[in-house]
This record gives structure tokens, sequence and C-alpha cells, in this order.
């Protein structure tokens, strides 16, 4: 036993030194180029739920009956009667309940929320609800209920209200479950009589992020906080543009009082016919004025994207189609629609559009310095389609308009869909001919992009615009779904973005959220059901990136040997580098050095890194991710936790008069190293 212990002993250290030692040189005396501050940040699109069903605090599905089948999301009984003079011009139905004839009859309804409506025992739960009585006075019975419970009673909590004027009125009470529930449900029944018309029927929990009323919910809402996040694009993605151009994200019917924004469809709706969902739509509850205010509240430069009068492409190819996409000489309501939104953000509560922003209660300014126009759009050639400059020749027009009022404002273009090929390369140079600010750049891409691609950045032309890398995650090749060997490449990914700081001003992940019984995509960065919500390794991968972003880059090179000399190379899984990627900022804030180093080989890496300019001993502070398991591992609902970083030390000796770290990698790991200078 004691010779085959030793034997093994012996094979995984000639394991661990399979690798020969890759040394690393990091100029720490002269900074390099600046680490923007929305360097690293989030992308929000409603898919998959995101909004309403996940961030958005609301609880009820279909609160205004304005869904195509207006009863949709609710079971009704009794006497229900739906109407289409409501108060509300914008969403005119409501519900108009009546005697059912006999005391012993119901009339009322029930609401299934989305995937059931989660509740927990020892939180309170607002309903709301617009009402009126046609006879003076009428009472309606709210309860949560537990509707195939096997106790005697359904009821988790029940209130009476009464509504006391023949007058369109809001109404409130609180409701307390005695019982934590993800697949609760909301019952109204009348109480008597008299007939009752209600309106905008609500339930939000009280305890939502920062307590607002038509708030977000807390949990998901924090994880974004958490993020540290620079910028904060949103509100799309492909509902930007719409499958038709009567769809596309309209951003004045999504600000103003809730009751009043009407229901939008959601492409995700109908997109994929294997993840079918018939009732996706977007209530706009959660609208440009949340999506500015939670921007501000998470520290995050606003990004809004707006259509650019191109309705989806990938659903309508052929732009000539009338009806399809706006001819340019129609754009003028667009580019207004860009000139008004820039006005609600910044102007002054004198302005038309400012007023209604210090009306919503946000007197102040929100200070938006940059705006997107479209969103994956494109050009073609004559190879494909002949049909020219569709996109480019509207931005222009965006652009000219936009820079004559707000020469200050950072616009915004896109390359396309694709991070490569003719509509990427036709569109790339076109966007320095318009001289946009920065450029979107998308790309879902499998393992071996994401390890060949190292060096993208490196070679980028520097006179051009900067890059924004808005949409990017690496997509499993047979395995397209979260798990921890794609995050680790989306590490590596992340230090060839850092180490073209100059170049590349920001990134983002996509998509960010995600429902367990409601996807239409993945991978995803943050997913939950009605009660929980796990974080993915990729949001790990993000957050370390986020919060030691530093302020300036430093030259991290190795050498290599080309012909008789020897060059400095980045370390990014070149020829003999077995598969590290590597990155290295300054932080003046700390006056820290900050390493961070990816290991995407299947065997241990010894790495040694020279901190030129530096003398003495030291320790640095290491974060690790890493999983002792297999690579298809991911955190879930039951164990959110699975994979996380760890926190520990190394040692730092001196050598040569240079601060030397040391260090043994595992396989498949990444570990950032904060050293005090």
């Amino acid at each position: 036993m004691k010779k085959r212990l030793l034997s093994l002993a012996t094979v995984m250290g000639m394991t661990l030194m399979a690798t020969a030692q890759l040394t690393m040189d990091v100029n720490t005396k002269k900074l390099g180029a600046p680490v923007q501050s929305t360097m690293y940040g989030i992308f929000f699109e409603d898919i998959n739920y995101a909004a309403d069903g996940g961030l958005y605090g609301e609880l009820v599905k279909n609160r205004s009956f304005e869904f195509p089948q207006h009863l949709m999301g609710w079971q009704s009984f009794g006497c229900v009667d739906v109407k289409d003079d409501g108060p509300f011009q914008r969403c005119p139905h409501y519900v108009e309940l009546s005697d059912p004839g006999h005391r012993d009859r119901r009339t009322g309804l029930t609401n299934e929320g989305y995937f059931g409506i989660g509740v927990k025992k020892g939180e309170q739960y607002r309903f709301s609800v617009w009402a009126k009585a046609p006879k003076n006075r009428a009472t309606i019975r709210v309860q949560l209920i537990d509707e195939n419970t096997m106790d005697e009673r359904q009821e988790l909590a029940e209130q009476k209200l009464d509504i006391t004027s023949t007058e369109w009125k809001k109404y409130t009470v609180t409701l307390a479950p005695k019982k934590t529930m993800q697949h609760a449900k909301l019952r109204i029944y009348l109480h008597g009589p008299n007939s009752v018309c209600l309106e905008h029927i609500s339930l939000f929990p009280v305890n939502t992020y920062k307590n607002r009323e038509n708030g977000m919910r807390r949990d998901l809402a924090q994880a974004l906080e958490d993020l540290h996040p620079g910028v904060f694009r949103f509100p799309g993605g492909c509902i930007v543009e719409g499958c038709t151009l009567d769809e596309r994200y309209q951003w004045k019917n999504s600000v103003g009082p809730v009751e009043n924004r009407p229901l939008n469809h959601n492409r995700w709706e109908y997109t994929f016919d294997h993840r079918y969902f018939p009732d996706y739509y977007q209530s706009y509850g959660l609208g440009f004025f949340e999506f500015f205010q939670l921007a501000e509240d998470i520290g995050a430069e606003p990004l809004p994207v707006i259509s650019c009068g191109l309705s989806c492409q990938f659903q309508n190819p052929d732009p000539t189609k009338p009806g399809v996409h706006v001819a340019l000489e129609d754009l003028g309501p667009y580019i207004q629609d860009a000139l008004d939104l820039v006005e609600f953000a910044n102007g002054d509560v004198n302005t038309k559009w400012g007023k209604v922003r210090a009306d919503m209660g946000h007197p102040e300014p929100f200070n938006l310095k940059y705006l997107g126009v479209g969103n994956e759009q494109w050009d073609y050639d004559e190879k494909h389609g002949g049909y020219g400059p569709v996109f480019t020749e509207r931005l222009k027009k965006f652009s000219d308009a936009l820079r004559a009022k707000y020469p200050n404002l950072k616009l915004i273009g896109t390359t396309g869909p694709n991070s490569e090929g003719w509509d990427f390369d036709l569109l790339q140079p076109r966007m320095k001919e318009l001289k946009v600010d920065l450029y979107d750049e998308h790309y879902y891409r499998n393992e071996e992009w994401f390890l060949s691609h190292g060096l993208r950045y490196d070679v980028y032309d520097r006179k051009g615009p900067k890059v924004f890398a808005g949409e990017y995650a690496c997509h499993g090749k047979g395995k397209k779904w979260n798990h921890y060997e794609t995050s680790l490449y989306e590490a590596a990914h992340m230090t060839g973005i850092e180490r073209n700081a100059d170049i590349v001003h920001m990134a983002t992940y996509a998509p960010l959220f995600a429902h367990v019984d409601g996807w239409q995509w993945r991978p995803d960065m943050i997913w939950y059901d009605n009660l929980r919500m796990f974080k993915s390794v990729s949001y790990y991968v993000q957050q370390m990136f986020t919060m030691n972003k530093g302020t300036n880059v430093l030259q991290l090179t190795t050498p290599k040997q080309v012909g008789k000399k020897t060059v400095a190379v980045p370390v990014a899984n070149q020829e003999g580098q077995n598969g590290l990627f590597a990155s290295a900022v300054y932080d003046k804030t700390t006056d820290e050095i900050i390493v961070k180093v990816v290991n995407t080989s299947k065997q241990p890496q010894s790495v040694s890194i020279n901190l030129q300019g530096m003398k003495g001993e030291r320790t640095a502070n290491v974060l690790e991710l890493w999983t002792n398991g297999r690579m298809e591992d991911e955190n879930t609902l039951d164990k959110p936790e699975k994979i996380h970083p760890v926190s520990l030390t190394v040692p730092c000796t001196e050598d040569k008069k240079q601060t030397v770290l040391n260090d043994q990698l595992k396989a498949m790991s990444f570990r950032l190293y904060r050293i005090k200078k």
C-alpha cells in the first residue's frame, strides 16, 4: 500500500511538472491606457421573462386586461364582463363583477401570476386596484390562495375591501400570507349583491428594491448592484426593433402613470416555437424612467438603445418590402423620439419631456451621456441582397440631428450580429466614416472561437471609433447551457478586452436574466424562480473583473524567441503558452497591482510573475475560481454557491532586486492577484 501511495505521488508530481513554467513580466513603472469606468457593465433585454415575471416586482399577469385575449392569466367565474370604456385612454379594458343570482353562488377572478405567485411567510404584499361601485358601494374579498392544498382552507391571507364611490379611485390593502409558497394564486370574490368595476389589479411585495411601490424584485436588483457595473444598456436587444415597426419598443409608451402605459407584443413570445410562451407580453411597468432610475441606483451610466426605423432584419430580410421599414423621407418622427429621449433624461423641468420626468418624481436630470441607434442592423453588398446601406444611411440622419442639438452626446452605432464575415467587414469601416464614438459588436461563439481569439483587439485600428462589446457569451458546442468551462473561457477573453482598454471602452455579457420556468435562450447570467435565485459562474467572472478593473492598464508580456531575437508578446494562448491568458492593471485608488491569469489547459501550470519596478517581499491577496468537478458543473437553485470565488494568499519573494510571484495554477482555473505597490 505504501509503495502504491508513493507511486501515485510520483505520478502526480510528474503531471504537475508536465508543462514548463511560464514567466510573465509586468511593467509596474509605466502606466498604460486608462481603464474606462464603463468598461464592464450589464445589458438588459426582456427575454426569458426578464421584466414581467422577473426583475419587475409585479406579481399579477395581465393586470389591466389588455392582452389580446382579455382574460388570459385569469380564471373567471360567475358573472364577469369585460368592458372597454375604462378611465385610462391607452388601457381602456376592465371587468365588471355582478351578482351571480344566488347566495351560494360566487362571482370573481383568480390570477395565476407568472408561473404562479411566489409569497413568503412574514412578508407583506400590497394589493391595489382602480375601482368604482355603480350603486355607490360594493365590497370585494381579496385572497392569496393555495388552490391545491390538503388543508381545510385554501386562503393564505384575506382582506375585505370596500369600494365607496361611483367614480374611479385607487384602493389599497396589505396581505400577509401565513406560509411560504412558490405557486400561490390571487383570488377576488364579489362580496354581496352590488356589482363592482375593477381595473389595473396589482400585487407587489412591500419589500421591493429601495422600497418603491412600482419597484424591482429586491434580490435580483441587489445582484445587479453587487456587480458594480459601469454601464447599463437597455431595453434590448431585438425587442428594440420589433418583429414589425408597430411592435418596436417605443419609449414614450413606457413613461408617465403606470396605469396608462399600453401593452406591447414581445417578439420572444413567438420567436422559437420549440420554446413558445403565448402569454409573453410587455406591460411597460418597467419603463424608461425605471431603467434610468435603476442605473442611477446601481451606479452605472445609462445607455438606452432606440429604433433606427428598421424592424428586425432577421425576420424581415427584404428592406424594400412596403411597411416593413421606414422610408428615409419618413424618419422624422423616429429622429424626434431620439431628441425627445435626451430631453427626458437631461432636460430642465421647464421643458416638455423634462417636466414628464420631474412629474414622475425625479426633477434632477439623469445625466445621459450615451445613446445607441439601432441594435443588430446591417447594410447589404452586391452579393447579399444588393440593397445597399439601409442601416448606415438612416444612422447618418440620426447622427446629424443628434450632434446638431447635443454635440456632447456619445453616439453608438453597430457592426451587426456577427463578429466577423461580410456584414461585419462592410460595417466596421462605415462606422469610422460616420464618426460614431463607439460601435457595438455582438458575438455568441463556441469554445474554439474564444480560445483562438485572444488577440482580437490587439490588431484593431487605434484611430477609429472605440469598441463596445455589447453582447457576448461563450456558447458550448453541443452543450449550449450554463456550465463552468464556458464561463472560464469568457474570463480568458476578458483579459484581451482589458489589455486593450485604449480601444475597448465597454463590454456587457448577455443575456442577463432567465426564469427557470420561462426561458427561451441560454446561457444566462442570473437564474431564478418565483422565490429564489442563483448567480451563474459567468456572473462571478463578470464580478471579478468589474470589482478589480483598476484605473490603468499595465503591460504584461512573456519573452518569446523569434529567430535570434527575444521579443515580448502578450499572454493570450499563443504558441508555447499552454492555454494561459493574462492581463494586468494598476489601481490608483488603492495603490495596488492587479494581475488576472486564466489557465484553460487541462493540466496545472506553473507561472512566475515578475513585478518590474517593485522590490521586496509581499503578500498577494488572491481570488480563485475553480471547480473540483466536471467542466459541466454549474450553480443551481438548490446549490447557488456550488462554484464561487474563494479568497487565499500567495507570498511574493524578491529575486534579482524585483518582486516575484511564483504560483501554481490548477487545471482549468482563474486566479486574480492584488499586490500592494
